[in-house]
């Protein structure tokens, strides 16, 4: 798909866009879609787009996956998780329904954000601003796309550790298929988990690398640790390659576990700073995470800058 024809679903599904950089060379962010963002290298869109999703509208019958890089809140499950509010999985309405607006732009960056109201499976309300800041850098053979992740917790209470944990997490979605994989820096051990069942059958070390197949076969995440700086999706047949690192946390805050795991359980201690998801359904994401502090007050920022390298090799 390339960029202008994005565009124009997006019109057609009644979905307000914006672009930092441009339809050939840029990101397309989905102002009523998440505030997910598309990047656009060479004219073509570069993560998964999931037309259905665009032109349909996500209730509780079912959630409509746009594809993209979306910023979601975290953790996922647990007592302090955001999908689990009704008890069974779902994103939160007030993501889903989340009209985004520009509050800055020039030619290669744009800062969107939206009002989110959160409830985690305990039931305590969490009134919220997600800002994404964006920046693209374009080179001859690559796109750089640098963002800032934030949500801005604007409660009137302060909250513990005991009531509330809260992060910026962004998934970015490509298709998959055999030969996908990622790989980071070799680590072995309390680096790397399983968020669900193993994976051990997808994971290898070779040339100081540890490799991660996202070949659709079974449906699993891992977590990697706080020691590893980058993680790197390649698809050899569209020789690409899209690398993600993320700066270090804000003084006060930490990584946390996303893990989804039910309601009923606590979070671990394990600290997450990326993750890689395999569906069998041939779609991946490599994702980073932010942290969180042990007192959320008002006014207080959970934020992690990410950056995103897409090259054609």
């Amino acid at each position: 798909m390339t960029g202008n024809e994005l565009i124009e679903l997006l019109k057609k599904g009644g979905k307000r866009c914006h672009v930092v950089g441009s339809a050939e060379n840029g990101v397309v962010a989905g102002l009523d879609l998440e505030g997910r963002l598309f990047a656009v290298m060479n004219g073509q869109v570069m993560n998964k787009v999931n037309p259905a999703a665009i032109l349909g509208i996500t209730d509780r019958s079912g959630y409509l996956n746009p594809g993209g890089d979306g910023l979601w809140p975290a953790p996922e499950g647990t007592c302090f998780g955001y999908e689990y509010s009704t008890g069974k999985w779902r994103v939160p309405p007030g993501l889903t329904g989340a009209k985004f607006k520009v509050i800055e732009e020039s030619m290669n960056h744009g800062v969107i954000e939206a009002e989110v109201d959160l409830v985690n499976a305990s039931g305590l309300g969490i009134p919220t601003i997600f800002r994404r800041n964006i920046k693209v850098e374009i080179a001859k053979s690559a796109l750089v796309v640098k963002v800032i992740e934030s949500i801005e917790y604007i409660g009137s209470r302060t909250l513990s550790r005991k009531e509330c944990m809260l992060a910026p997490w962004t998934l970015c979605q490509f298709d998959s298929e055999a030969g996908c994989e990622v790989v980071f820096p070799e680590t072995h051990g309390s680096a790397v988990w399983d968020l669900y069942d193993s994976s051990s059958e997808k994971r290898y070390s070779k040339d100081g690398l540890s490799h991660t197949k996202t070949d659709g076969g079974i449906k699993y995440q891992i977590g990697i640790g706080k020691t590893v700086d980058w993680i790197e999706f390649r698809n050899p047949s569209k020789n690409l390659t899209v690398k993600r690192s993320a700066g270090k946390l804000p003084s006060g805050q930490e990584y946390i576990d996303i893990i989804d795991a039910p309601s009923d359980k606590m979070p671990s201690d394990k600290d997450t700073r990326f993750s890689v998801y395999s569906d069998p359904s041939f779609f991946m994401e490599i994702e980073a995470v932010g942290g969180c502090p042990k007192n959320l007050e008002a006014g207080m920022v959970m934020s992690v800058e990410v950056t995103t390298e897409y090259k054609e090799n």
